[in-house]
């Protein structure tokens, strides 16, 4: 043995055991591995994801907060409003069973930020919304329902949802409607109404054709709670959740699968619990991901129920020309 391998080899055995002696022999276990980690006491009943319910003014609006550890103590989490996409939380302070949060406007505007506080009060979550200009909104929130199928659907028969004739089985969630059928086209000519089933369904396969022009947004709630977004994307940009094919703010696609603005396009989504898979213009581009929880602009945060099929059209015009579900029976 050389002389320089030999000092190389005596300066790591001395190492290793004046580490062994002041850290234990389990300490290169331990260290940093989540399986041996300590949750606090205090954070523990607070972590995981949770369906809020807003009263703003006597109307319900729907919201998600998930929390959790990073590291040992420090609680983090993610925070979706009645609008926009899922945005981060890099601190949520805990003291005395009270957690509060803040977070820079999103799509709401305004300069300031965001306060969000709450306590636990018989397993639920009760707190309140401070919002950028200083309104101040109850919530209530309950724990997310985990929705885990124990065997495979079994699919029934397929149900045309749009006729082709008029809009039977479709109801405009407000006034200012611009929805109608024209040459047996489902159009929507320029931002206005939402338009949502009138049937509700749990699990299900649903196939869309659609059309958009140069510049427009819009997107399909699955239950009414998870948008796969549909708009003029930029077909030369990476893929993103808040892009064409992305479940907004959660879920990226693996491509950017978009025709683009003006050309028919086909997507397929299968529904089965939290887990979706998408198909647009016959490539695969998400595949059994889970859905974490409720989008913006969902109609509630009823995570456990059925919920309807809703196109978004409050955004910009767009076509379609086959909507079909087979619901799982």
């Amino acid at each position: 043995m050389s002389h320089s391998i030999f000092l190389v080899t005596m300066i790591l055995c001395l190492t290793s055991v004046i580490f062994n002696n002041a850290y234990g022999q389990d300490a290169t276990l331990s260290e940093g591995n989540p399986a041996t980690q300590v949750v606090p006491e205090e954070a523990e009943p607070f972590l995981g994801r949770w369906d809020l319910t807003l009263n703003d003014g006597g109307q319900e609006k729907p919201s998600w907060l998930e929390m959790k550890l990073s590291g040992y103590a420090t609680l983090v989490g993610r925070y979706v409003g009645a609008t926009g996409s899922a945005r981060p939380v890099s601190y949520i302070l805990l003291n005395n069973g009270k957690f509060s949060f803040s977070i820079p406007p999103q799509w709401e505007g305004g300069e300031g930020f965001i306060k969000v506080e709450g306590h636990l009060k018989d397993g639920k979550l009760k707190g309140e919304v401070t919002s950028n200009k200083g309104e101040v909104i109850p919530f209530t929130g309950v724990k997310a329902p985990y929705l885990v199928r124990e065997t495979a659907p079994v699919w029934g028969e397929s149900i045309d949802l749009f006729n082709g004739k008029n809009m039977d089985g479709w109801s405009p969630t407000s006034r200012g409607s611009h929805w109608e059928v024209v040459n047996g086209i489902l159009t929507n000519t320029k931002p206005g109404a939402n338009l949502v089933s009138d049937r509700k369904f749990d699990d299900f396969k649903l196939e869309v054709e659609f059309k958009y022009p140069e510049g427009s947004n819009s997107g399909i709630y699955l239950r009414g709670r998870y948008e796969v977004q549909i708009e003029d994307s930029p077909l030369d940009r990476h893929p993103s959740s808040i892009y064409f094919g992305g479940v907004y703010g959660f879920l990226s696609p693996n491509e950017m699968a978009a025709l683009g603005p003006d050309q028919w396009q086909k997507m397929e989504i299968t529904l089965v619990g939290r887990l979706v898979t998408i198909k647009i213009n016959g490539k695969s581009i998400i595949t059994r991901q889970e859905i974490p929880g409720i989008t913006g602009g969902a109609l509630d945060s009823h995570e456990g129920e059925p919920g309807p099929i809703y196109i978004q059209g409050d955004h910009g015009a767009i076509e379609f020309r086959t909507i079909k579900i087979t619901p799982a029976k």
